[in-house]
């Protein structure tokens, strides 16, 4: 009697989707995937059928496409297929043939469960693939997020499976005379996983004949920690990560006073794409090295007196746009500029990125452009006329930020703001102002 009610269970446990719900199976033909199959059709869910054929091995490969396209029509149930020539994506990508699978299947998957409206793409992941991951993830290196296992849900992907292990998958279908067809390739040591499936975990159940339930307890207990971690990197990141017209700063002297200081540091800036080699040359240079460049694939990360500085790899200046007096919103390298018009007197405060100037006193076309030798303005609280030149080395402004600061330029050329750090007093909001415009800067 297949599992129906525990199936059920543990789906209405994770809330991975509901009976209204109309789901996109990937199927294989193999054992697991075809008792995925017979689950979703005994408890009454509606779904269609997806399967790949990465023509990696000839007759066999076709033989499951045609077994699993049988399968569809025995369930009554929508049958999709496609064909991947696999060796060439993953030669053009230079990638494993396993990860070149991987990418065009969830790939595609995603495009028909789009193009039909599916509401979720199920996969057949039981317990023993989480331990598999668990696994690589040690050996290959990993943090608290690698030792969480294979989610119930990920985005669009749920697993309803992962209230099984392979044991017990096997002894259900034996059991039910469901007939599957076998992967070769899965008998292979030759991949990594396949290597650990069946040299190592079998060595590890000598050990432990319960390594499934013992492992499914341990993930919990790591998925509560991440949860923690989670939660601490957020409010930190409110706190440290601050958004401004240089880029993302974050006070050095805060930075030193985290603890762990790498688990915490890592948190907040691999977002960015920096890696714990980076990130523990970070450390060591917070007290040495004011100047020093660190670099990702897309963001650059100055250490700059006392502040770390996030930029996006852009070195070359945005040049210049012109702003009509209907423009509502203009792109000036990472930064979005927004136009609001409104009839009251309205002022910002307390926002640098955003300011509201006197809309009588504007000349159009306005100009949003870099800064330029010789520019001057009347910055707001401060008494007379100051190059900007000046302006930037006070402001503490390093030296590779200068020409990513979008300049504000009036028609009659004067300076109206220096976006996100000060606006012009000339410019400013008074009591005898009729009509204002807003402009709000967004990284």
């Amino acid at each position: 009697m297949l599992p129906v009610q525990s199936f059920v269970h543990f789906i209405e446990k994770n809330r991975l989707f509901t009976p209204a719900d109309t789901l996109l199976a990937a199927v294989s033909g193999g054992r697991d995937s075809v008792l995925l199959a017979m689950l979703l059709k005994q408890a009454g869910y509606t779904f269609g059928i997806a399967h790949c054929n990465f023509q990696l091995r000839g007759t066999e490969a076709d033989d499951e496409q045609q077994f699993t396209e049988n399968l569809a029509q025995q369930l009554d149930v929508t049958f999709y297929t496609v064909n991947f020539d696999t060796q060439s994506y993953a030669a053009q990508k230079h990638i494993s043939i396993q990860m070149a699978a991987r990418e065009l299947r969830y790939q595609w998957f995603e495009e028909i469960r789009a193009s039909f409206n599916y509401t979720k793409i199920v996969t057949a992941h039981h317990q023993n693939d989480s331990v598999e991951t668990i696994l690589l993830n040690l050996t290959r290196g990993t943090g608290i997020a690698g030792l969480h296992g294979i989610l119930p849900q990920n985005g669009m992907i749920v697993r309803p499976l992962l209230f099984l292990n392979r044991d017990e998958i096997d002894k259900i279908v034996t059991e039910e005379k469901l007939k599957y067809v076998e992967d070769s390739s899965n008998a292979s040591s030759k991949y990594a996983r396949n290597k650990i499936r069946l040299e190592v975990i079998p060595k590890l159940k000598e050990l432990n004949p319960n390594l499934e339930q013992t492992f499914d307890a341990n993930m919990e207990r790591f998925r509560e920690l991440e949860a923690l971690l989670d939660d601490r990197l957020q409010r930190l990141r409110k706190e440290l990560l601050i958004e401004n017209v240089g880029g993302i700063h974050i006070d050095i002297a805060k930075v030193k006073t985290l603890e762990p200081k790498k688990l915490l540091l890592y948190g907040l800036l691999s977002p960015y794409g920096f890696n714990q080699t980076t990130i523990n040359d970070i450390i060591l240079s917070l007290d040495k090295h004011s100047g020093r460049t660190f670099e990702s694939p897309g963001y650059a990360l100055l250490l700059d007196r006392d502040q770390l500085i996030i930029t996006k790899s852009k070195s070359e200046s945005p040049g210049q746009v012109l702003i009509q007096q209907d423009t509502q919103e203009v792109e000036f390298g990472d930064y979005t500029l927004t136009m609001l018009h409104d009839d009251s007197a309205l002022i910002v405060k307390g926002n640098l990125m955003a300011f509201s100037a006197d809309s009588t006193k504007l000349v159009y076309p306005l100009t949003l452009r870099s800064w330029q030798e010789g520019d001057h303005f009347y910055p707001l609280g401060m008494k007379g006329k100051k190059k900007l030149s000046d302006f930037f080395i006070n402001e503490k402004l390093p030296l590779t930020q200068k020409n990513k600061v979008p300049v504000l330029v009036n028609g009659n050329n004067e300076i109206i703001w220096v976006c996100g750090l000060r606006p012009d007093d000339r410019y400013k909001v008074t009591t005898l102002t009729k009509k204002v415009i807003i402009f709000e800067l967004y990284i």
